[in-house]
């Protein structure tokens, strides 16, 4: 079955029972047993909930894995990815990241004693020299990286993560199981911030994990019930009727990412575009490879750093605020916003400065949102 159809039905009648169309909310947090030692399946709603269950079972198709996991926020998602390593463990880590997932390497899992080293992991080179043998557990991934986009040809990392015997793991929020499914290219665990692209109206806080085989599932299924930061039903049905409309959004905001990327490459007051759908982006080809698009995602540099917050303040019909992937195009300022916990060396070691700005392209006409940077834009 086709991506596309797989999204238009998820969570379709679900409930044998009515025939609902739409999966039911299950607000409930227990469930009545018949009889002792009877079970209808259901006993708890940290265990199991249908709603949740509904969407688990969607998330996990579209990523082609062996089973899904829903989370209350993508945070709570990559939390228990990591509790499945120990003190002594090494991990190494796309170097440009998400400011968050840095913070929870360096202030709650650094403590635990697990170590961390931050490499290009688009330079293959550079992760093979970081591999510590015996310590290095898992390769975590983001790609596109968030906020430079740099591409890391998945492949190729996989094929190194597996001659090592280590894990690979992959944060795909960005390009979201329509446009790249990295377990088909031989990676073990997949996770999202489901707020952004799968919920895609910025109304929703979720995050998903889904696996490649059936004992990392048994070890992610643990320690989700065994800490409980699942996502409520609720928000689960909010997710659910996000995905229906997935493939529709992001076909349409990559047109306009890619429209816009064009345009700011040929302002004379743009300094770098960072968007793989240009030809002159370092990932280009890698991106053709192993993915059917380039995402609804950019950063460009402008010339002069005190026009950024001429921009930000300027604009009219893109929104300053963080996150991204809603059907709304957001300006976000990395330094002062999603990266801000980041040290400063560290920020400006890969990048991140005072002169770059993050759109997160949604579905309005190319035209005004075009029209609205150029006049935020005028000296």
């Amino acid at each position: 079955m086709q991506i596309e159809t797989i999204l238009a039905h998820a969570g379709l009648c679900t409930d044998q029972t009515t025939g609902a169309i739409s999966t039911p909310i299950y607000q409930t947090a227990t469930f009545r047993h018949p009889a002792l030692g009877v079970s209808t399946g259901y006993d708890y709603s940290r265990t199991i909930n249908p709603t949740r269950q509904a969407l688990e079972n969607v998330i996990a198709e579209l990523e082609r894995g062996d089973r899904g996991f829903a989370f209350a926020s993508g945070m709570a998602a990559i939390t228990a990815v990591l509790m499945q390593f120990a003190s002594g463990d090494h991990l190494i880590v796309s170097d440009d990241l998400y400011g968050g997932t840095y913070r929870i390497f360096e202030k709650n899992f650094r403590q635990f004693g697990l170590s961390v080293t931050y490499e290009d992991t688009s330079n293959l080179e550079a992760v093979q020299n970081a591999l510590i043998p015996g310590k290095t557990k898992a390769i975590f991934i983001e790609t596109p990286t968030n906020p430079l986009i740099k591409i890391t040809d998945l492949g190729e990392a996989i094929a190194l993560a597996r001659s090592n015997g280590v894990l690979t793991i992959v944060d795909n929020t960005f390009m979201t199981p329509y446009l790249q499914r990295p377990l088909e290219l031989g990676a073990d665990v997949v996770v999202h911030s489901g707020t952004k692209y799968l919920g895609g109206h910025n109304d929703v806080l979720s995050g998903a994990v889904v696996t490649r085989l059936p004992e990392l599932s048994e070890r992610i299924g643990f320690i989700q019930n065994s800490t409980g930061g699942v996502l409520g039903p609720q928000d689960s049905w909010l997710v659910l009727r996000g995905l229906k409309t997935l493939a529709l959004r992001v076909e349409k905001q990559q047109e306009n990412a890619q429209k816009i990327a064009e345009w700011l490459a040929q302002n004379d007051k743009v300094n770098k575009v960072y968007y793989p759908g240009l030809p002159e982006h370092p990932g280009h080809r890698v991106q053709q490879k192993q993915s059917t698009g380039f995402g609804a995602t950019l950063s460009f540099r402008v010339r002069d750093s005190s026009w950024a917050e001429r921009i930000i303040n300027r604009v009219k019909v893109i929104t300053f605020a963080e996150s991204l992937g809603g059907v709304e195009t957001l300006i976000t300022y990395p330094v002062r916003q999603t990266h801000g916990d980041i040290p400063v060396e560290i920020r400006e070691k890969t990048g991140v400065t005072d002169d770059l700005l993050r759109l997160s392209v949604g579905i309005e006409h190319v035209s005004d949102l075009i029209g609205d940077l150029e006049q935020a834009m005028e000296t």
